[in-house]
């Protein structure tokens, strides 16, 4: 298979991992962001496994959705001192 920048492909060997698509291709490997969230590189001896897949099946990652940072603190308990007679 000809893998070039742009195009959606499905990996047979992981179809947990949905479509993706190629973001960058070098001589040694692809970058590929698939369906799932998670940017895999794929080496060039394993491009026989990528299969063309339908552009309209690939989902993008959502990128835009604010991350809230929640801080979480544990409240410091007062000791008391008892007296004793």
């Amino acid at each position: 298979m000809l893998v070039k920048r742009g195009i959606v492909i499905s990996h047979t060997g992981a179809v947990q991992w949905g479509v993706g698509k190629v973001m960058e291709v070098s001589d040694f490997n692809a970058t590929i962001q698939f369906s799932d969230g998670i940017i895999r590189k794929i080496a060039s001896s394993h491009y026989t496994i990528l299969q063309p897949a339908d552009a309209a099946l690939f989902v993008s990652p959502v990128d835009s959705v604010p991350v809230a940072k929640v801080r979480v603190t544990a409240k410091r308990v007062k000791k008391v001192k008892v007296a004793t007679a």
